[in-house]
């Protein structure tokens, strides 16, 4: 199996280069390194999800037995406050949805945070970034429990045009804050 899907990789490789010629390689010449490894495994989890580009984009952790949702709100909190990150929202979707239906809904928020001043750099590089804008963690309650979901922000560090000192090391700094929170909230972790 390992053979097919290199042989599939390899080819796909080969069919993009040949089709779209000297500007893909010229532009490989410009990405981060690792960007091939971390293309290769969003891929991965894309074919495994059948196409579901979202679980191919994003982290996901569940949230062990006995974490409340209290406990992931605070911790979340905690993390960014120790890593200087500013908590700019809270959507509280499931509140929402519960006044305006009367009927409990099972819990579904979402947690925006930012370091504005790397956010600028960010547009500043590249303005597209600005659709990524601010960084957000949900929860999300399943029938198996609270579940933690964000954007995979190494596709952003990783994968992309390579970024300028000291923006590179203030993106992965954003990385490592929001993969930081999402494993201690997980683990009920104070």
């Amino acid at each position: 199996m390992n053979f097919l899907k290199t042989a599939s990789v390899v080819a796909a490789l080969a069919a993009t280069l040949l089709t779209t010629g000297c500007g893909t390689v010229a532009t490989i010449g410009k990405l981060e390194d690792g960007a091939g490894g971390e293309a290769s495994r969003m891929w991965d989890r894309w074919v495994e999800a059948e196409g579901d580009i979202a679980v191919a984009t994003t982290w996901e952790r569940k949230v062990k037995a006995g974490v409340s949702a209290k406990d992931v709100e605070e911790i979340l909190k905690m993390v960014a406050v120790e890593r200087n990150m500013r908590d700019v929202g809270v959507l509280p979707l499931s509140k929402e949805l519960e006044a305006r239906s009367g009927k409990k809904e099972k819990i579904l928020t979402v947690y925006s945070y930012c370091s504005p001043a790397t956010a600028r750099k960010m547009v500043d590089f590249s303005p597209h970034m600005a659709a990524y804008l601010p960084c957000r963690i949900s929860m999300v309650e399943k029938d198996d429990g609270l579940w933690l979901y964000t954007l995979n922000m190494d596709m952003m560090v990783k994968m992309g045009r390579k970024l300028p000192s000291p923006l590179k090391e203030e993106a992965m700094a954003v990385r490592n804050t929001i993969w930081e929170m999402m494993e201690r909230a997980s683990k009920g972790e104070y």
